[in-house]
């Protein structure tokens, strides 16, 4: 009896996993409006599709940098909290909110970089 329970308990636990993986492996929907095409459409120029992914990344860098102002204000809030040091955990809340801080710098300097050099590719094939 305990057999056929765990049979079947696995054989229900198994299509539940094998129908979570399908809907993991279906696209993603993103909802950034950074988030843009890797390949330029076919009848988009060069310079076009420069422009089109500088700009997708310079809305990437002000996405990273309006979120690393709420996060910086967030970790300022937090350093203010006197938290006793056996009531600690770790990550300390002033941690995380510094690290979310640190990644959202990051991420906006590499998109701003990016974004610097398809323009700069934008402007170099637009002149050809």
């Amino acid at each position: 009896m305990i057999v056929r329970d765990f049979i079947a308990v696995s054989i229900v636990v198994a299509g539940l996993v094998h129908g979570a993986r399908a809907q993991a492996m279906e696209a993603p929907v993103t909802s950034q409006p950074y988030l843009s095409q890797a390949k330029p459409a076919p009848n988009e120029q060069p310079a076009q599709h420069d422009q089109s992914l500088a700009d997708s990344y310079a809305a990437r860098q002000a996405h990273f940098l309006a979120k690393g102002a709420e996060d910086k204000a967030e970790w300022e809030r937090r350093s203010s909290e006197n938290i006793v040091s056996i009531l600690a955990k770790y990550p300390r809340p002033v941690d995380s909110a510094r690290y979310r801080y640190e990644y959202d710098s990051y991420e906006a300097a590499q998109a701003g970089e990016l974004a610097a050099h398809y323009r700069q590719l934008a402007a170099g094939s637009g002149s050809n």
